[in-house]
């Protein structure tokens, strides 16, 4: 069990290592991210998140904290998850190709004034591109939470954040802890 131990030493230690390195290198990103939901949300607008694999479970946990609640039980904020109606991405991807299964809804359901929210750790899928695009033809904004070196994605959105990393977990845990560092500042500016 001792090699056990030294793993699970290992991998926190790794792990706070690259938040603190976030932490230090990325605090005015996340700050200006958690300004443009709070701004999105003041004005009506709906943050709408999407992303693959765990990256898609991490828009359904968000979208859940903005609609019922974080840390305060406040008035529910605008906010959806693309990844959550199975009818619709199987149709979508069965006759229109997996690349559009995001864009599609973006195109039926975002507007000026919204913002959309893609996780990615490699910034290179098609489909979250192809949602990136939508949603700038349409005026809304988009913001991109990615890993590695950001991938295509990042010429798509109006703000990036960076998790310097290879390893798809560590990236996944680091964009849910920010989300929910960014989650906090929201709900504490907009609680009423």
């Amino acid at each position: 069990m001792k090699g056990g131990v030294d793993k699970i030493r290992e991998s926190l230690a790794g792990l706070a290592t690259l938040a603190g390195r976030v932490a230090a290198e990325q605090a005015e990103e996340i700050a200006a991210i958690a300004e443009r939901y709070e701004t999105t949300l003041r004005g009506g607008g709906t943050l709408f998140f999407a992303g693959n694999g765990g990256s898609a479970a991490d828009a359904q946990h968000l979208a859940t904290e903005y609609v019922v609640r974080y840390q305060t039980t406040r008035p529910a904020m605008r906010a959806v998850a693309l990844t959550t109606d199975t009818s619709l991405l199987t149709a979508c991807a069965n006759d229109m190709g997996f690349e559009e299964v995001f864009a599609r809804q973006v195109e039926a359901l975002a507007e000026p004034g919204d913002l959309l929210i893609l996780h990615s750790t490699s910034g290179e899928s098609p489909n979250v591109i192809r949602a990136a695009q939508s949603a700038k033809a349409r005026g809304v904004g988009v913001v991109a939470l990615l890993g590695r070196t950001g991938g295509q994605l990042k010429h798509f959105a109006d703000i990036v954040l960076i998790v310097p990393a290879t390893d798809t977990a560590r990236i996944q845990e680091l964009h849910l802890a920010i989300e929910h560092v960014i989650c906090d500042l929201v709900e504490d500016r907009l609680k009423g």
